[in-house]
């Protein structure tokens, strides 16, 4: 049965906190440091490079940001009404990173130079070549999501009761 509030709101915060900071601190060092397409062969493919995507993950959906962004306002609501039923430690971390990283990428919607309201692009500057170009929130989302599935899955699996074994009556 989901608690009535959150047992870790301190955790959930601090984590959310936390990756949203980190997100913004280098998301401005991106801007700042890679632009004129600077780029910064880091190790292998792995290089950093300046971005702007105003679409969705992948800079699929260009042009829909402001739904995108509409619908991240409507992801970060519900998250926070659902992270009142979180009960595990590692559950609320993971709450805590979809949320962070979503604040962050919505913040940049938001607040980043752009064509009116949600108008603005998301900073990306992590390009490992192989695979679209990221930045600290989406990854924090994408294992933040791993972390929830992982989490909710074995939680379903402790909390299932045993099974009722009848005792014949003699």
């Amino acid at each position: 049965m989901p608690r009535p509030g959150l047992r870790h709101p301190a955790l959930l915060l601090g984590v959310a906190l936390s990756v949203l900071v980190l997100d913004q601190v280098t998301k401005h060092w991106a801007i700042s440091d890679l632009a004129d397409d600077h780029v910064i062969d880091v190790i292998w493919t792995i290089r950093f490079r300046l971005a702007f995507n105003t679409g969705a993950a992948f800079s699929s959906g260009t042009g829909f940001g402001k739904f995108i962004g509409l619908g991240a306002i409507a992801i970060v609501v519900v998250l926070l009404w659902t992270s009142r039923s979180v009960g595990s430690k590692v559950g609320t971390v993971a709450m805590g990173l979809v949320l962070g990283g979503a604040i962050g990428n919505l913040g940049d919607r938001l607040f980043r130079s752009g064509d009116g309201f949600m108008g603005g692009a998301v900073v990306d500057w992590i390009d490992p070549q192989f695979w679209p170009i990221f930045n600290v929130a989406d990854a924090a989302i994408v294992v933040g999501g791993i972390l929830l599935v992982l989490t909710v899955g074995l939680t379903s699996e402790e909390e299932e009761p045993a099974p009722v074994h009848e005792s014949p009556t003699a």
